[in-house]
Formats: C-alpha cells, structure tokens, sequence
C-alpha cells in the first residue's frame, strides 16, 4: 500500500449530513489515505459514558473534549478528521477559528443522500461492524430530531460534495480533488489516490446522489 499523503499544511476536515449518510465510514477510510488523527465522537462518547443518553450536557462534554483534542494535534501541526455531524452554522463557524488560530485549513465535507435511505441505514446497524460499533440507536424520532439541528452550508462555507451512494473510491476522488484545487497535497501525491474509472464499481442510479436538503415532507414509518 502506498504511503499516506501529508497535506502541505494541517488540515481541518469537518463532515456534514445525515444520519447514515457514511460520514465514519469515508472518514476511517480516509484516515487510510491521508495522514490524520480520527476523532470519533461516537466512540469517545462510549469510552466515558456507560450508558449515553446524548443529552445536552452530555453533548457539551464530548464537544468540548473534541475541540481541546483538536486544538492539540493541530498545535503540534497534526491534520484531524472530526468525525461528528458538524450541523450546526455557528459550531463550523468555531472550528474554523479553531483551525486558523493554529493556521490549520478547514475542509468540509457534504455528505448528500436522500432522507429515506440515511434512515434506513441509520436504523440497520450492524455492531459488529466496525463503522456501527459506536453510534448511536436510530428511530423515527431520533431521526427526525436530528434533521432539525442540521443548517446546509452557507455560500461563505466552501464546502466539497460528496454523495453518500458512492463507493469510498469514488468520494475520495472527489476530497482530493478539492484539496488539489486548494493546493493543500501536491499534484503528484494527489494523482496516486486517485482511482481509475475502469476500477470504480459505480452506483447504477446516476442520478441518485443529490438530494434537496430543503425536503420537509419525509415519510417514515
């Protein structure tokens, strides 16, 4: 397997989306690729509580307990994936002040899926599975709660799309596409992660991977 790739500078991934939409499992993968500390929120959260009940001091312990770990690998110049939806405005607004406090890059990504395959997903976890181990137990209104909370990225965000139908081979193209642009990985290194279409199982629904986040009228039953 190839090295990783250490981007030019320390790098800031926030991850945005759905429940079930495969923010944990593009940023284990990811972590594969490029050279990162993984923060799971999920799996911190279940190192400290026995028992989590997600409620909102609990939900400000594991924030703050983040935001410190970040702000420590990025001092000592270390990029991190910040693995918890990122959905609020104002919460972006603060990493990306955490992140150039230590002169850091803020990447974020959008993960798009429909709100019926996200909660079907969401609600199927397997805990055998690596990327399901740790997260939380999804019903109708856990779901929905969580839809609340989420505010879509602002045209002040640069953010990168990527669908949540997609194989990781394919989101990946896409991330280091971006970070390419933005002149946070060298050409040549970026070139290396990328796949070949030939070697891409593409998703066969092509139009399946934008969603209106706007959507209000979800049915679940």
């Amino acid at each position: 397997m190839a090295s990783k790739i250490i981007p030019t500078k320390p790098i800031l991934v926030l991850l945005y989306g759905m429940p079930g939409s495969g923010k944990t499992f593009f940023a284990r993968q990811l972590c594969e690729q490029l050279q990162a500390a993984h923060l799971e929120a999920d799996r911190i959260r279940s190192e400290l509580f026995e028992s989590p009940t997600y409620a909102k001091e609990e939900n400000h312990i594991i924030a703050s307990l983040m935001s410190y770990m970040t702000g420590e690998f990025m001092h000592n110049g270390v990029s991190v994936i910040f693995d918890v939806n990122s959905a609020r405005v104002s919460h972006r607004r603060l990493l990306r002040n955490l992140a150039t406090k230590f002169k850091a890059e803020t990447v974020l990504v959008w993960f798009q899926l429909d709100p019926d395959t996200s909660f079907r997903r969401a609600v199927k976890r397997d805990r055998r599975k690596t990327d399901d181990r740790y997260a939380q137990d999804m019903n109708p209104a856990a779901f929905r709660a969580a839809l609340t909370t989420m505010q879509n990225p602002e045209v002040s965000e640069p953010f990168v799309v990527i669908s949540g139908k997609h194989v990781f081979n394919m989101q990946k193209n896409a991330f280091f596409r971006e970070l390419r642009q933005r002149r946070l990985v060298l050409d040549a290194e970026a070139a290396e992660q990328v796949s070949k279409p030939g070697l891409i199982n593409l998703v066969p629904n092509a139009a399946a991977g934008r969603v209106d986040m706007s959507r209000r009228n979800i049915n679940i039953h």
